[in-house]
């Protein structure tokens, strides 16, 4: 057996519960072999308030989360809306125990943290409403007639978000924001895509997801901060 391995923060986004392409699996495999003190779900945990979609794999998932979240574990669990999480808002302290929260900021070895999901910064879907949900529906049915790897519809995924060059967009907003908000560090999800910016004394990390292979997250201890990819 590996032996545990030991953070302070780990922070996940964009698993997409009740999507086809959702590696709750994976995910819950890679968080138990891990020691940490505080879980940062960066939004977009659900694909949506559809609970009849949910696989068994997502269930056990969000039974571990709420096992985390128990009061007497020292683990604090951080649950952050993305637009996908919007309606579960009133749903989510009953199902989990965990309230959630716009964003999150905190301070750790005398730097500002911020963590957003990201999707305010994504004009396209601000002002495409319609057609984002159009594109959406049309990206689940991709999901269910794809083959069994989910090949195609990660890829169509991929080649979206790079056409609408929306990593770097949420990247140099969230960054803009960062430095309003007086922090050394901000994190943001919502694109699929891992990413680092350092810009204006600020560093910008993107989580990533747990839609797509390889899967990342972000851990941040004394050592720094790191993106993993699991496979």
């Amino acid at each position: 057996m590996k032996p545990m391995q030991k953070t302070h923060t780990l922070i996940i986004s964009d698993v997409h519960l009740g999507s086809e392409v959702s590696r709750a699996r994976a995910l819950e495999e890679t968080l138990k072999g891990w020691e940490f003190s505080r879980l940062i779900l960066l939004g977009d945990i659900f694909d949506a308030l559809n609970f009849s979609r949910l696989t068994e794999d997502h269930w056990h998932f969000l039974s571990y989360i709420r096992s985390l979240s128990d009061p007497q574990k020292p683990v604090e669990v951080v649950w952050i809306v993305g637009n996908h999480d919007e309606l579960l808002t009133k749903v989510a302290p009953n199902l989990l125990g965990i309230e959630v929260r716009e964003e999150y900021r905190w301070e750790y070895n005398g730097e500002q943290y911020l963590a957003i999901h990201g999707h305010q910064y994504d004009r396209f879907m601000i002002d495409n409403k319609m057609l984002s949900d159009i594109a959406s529906a049309l990206y689940l049915f991709l999901q269910k007639i794809d083959l069994k790897k989910r090949r195609l519809s990660r890829l169509v995924k991929r080649m979206s978000k790079k056409w609408l060059r929306l990593s770097e967009k949420i990247a140099r907003s969230a960054i803009r924001y960062g430095k309003r908000e007086g922090v050394r560090y901000i994190f943001c999800g919502h694109t699929h895509l891992s990413l680092t910016r350092s810009e204006k004394r600020i560093d910008y990390y993107n989580t990533g997801c747990w839609t797509d292979i390889p899967s990342t997250f972000v851990t941040i201890d004394e050592t720094g901060i790191e993106i993993h990819r699991i496979s």
